[in-house]
């Protein structure tokens, strides 16, 4: 199980991550939703590993160490990081990321055959770019789970290629729900699909909430109330007392 408390990342200026909380299991998806496309990024490389927290506890299994969840966690085209180059074939993009597997585990994996098994021979010629959303999506995800230690797949803002939900969603639950090999899926988007009635996160949500306005004024409005009625029973008191004399 993957479980983030209070995780946050320092930016230039401003947090680049603020304050978030999630928890999503094996054979479970779980959506997160940010406005912002950098913060949809810091989260991704932070719950697979790539990155640092500046504060936050963040684990994998119930081990905290960065290495244990690296190694676990298959980061899924995020922009600026890992998504492939324009001018890059089809054919080339396969022949790179098998070449990134463990060697223990890479066999005598070549894109050709890779390609056939997988059948993705229809599009081994084209340009990643002219890749429609959804063949893509399936592309990259059957690429990183071509290394069989991949249990997390972190897959940063595919909604971003299309407003068809129907381009990614189906994947990532075919992907978490395959009884056969369940895997840990988290999606950060920029909006939860109207279709989907699964568990959501938002970015930020572990941050304080700020005093309400209104209580401010009443806790306020209180104290100045009593100081007032303490001002008048002095007043009382020194009149009676010059009665008095």
């Amino acid at each position: 199980m993957l479980s983030a408390h209070q995780l946050q990342a320092k930016g230039r200026r401003d947090p680049l991550l603020p304050p978030t909380s999630l928890g999503v299991a094996r054979g479970e998806l779980l959506l997160v939703t940010g406005d912002r496309q950098d913060q949809r990024t810091a989260l991704s490389l932070l719950l697979s590993g790539r990155m640092r927290a500046a504060a936050g506890q963040l684990s994998w299994d119930g081990g905290s160490r960065t290495k244990q969840l690296r190694l676990a966690a298959a980061l899924v085209d995020s922009p600026g990081v890992n998504e492939p180059e324009e001018h890059l074939s089809v054919r080339d993009l396969v022949t790179e990321d098998l070449a990134l597997i463990p060697r223990r585990y890479r066999g005598a994996l070549l894109s050709g055959p890779w390609l056939k098994v997988n059948r993705f021979e229809d599009i081994a010629g084209l340009w990643t770019e002219q890749l429609e959303p959804g063949r893509r999506l399936e592309l990259l995800t059957a690429l990183a789970l071509a290394n069989p230690r991949t249990d997390l797949l972190v897959v940063d803002s595919p909604d971003r290629h299309s407003a068809d939900e129907l381009t990614w969603l189906p994947r990532l639950q075919e992907l978490a729900y395959d009884a056969g090999r369940p895997l840990a899926v988290v999606a950060a988007v920029s909006a939860v699909p109207a279709s989907w009635n699964g568990p959501v996160a938002g970015i930020g949500n572990a941050a304080p909430e700020p005093a309400p306005a209104g209580k401010h004024a009443a806790q306020t409005g209180e104290t100045e109330t009593a100081e007032t009625v303490r001002e008048a029973e002095n007043q009382e008191t020194k009149l009676e007392t010059e009665v008095a004399k």
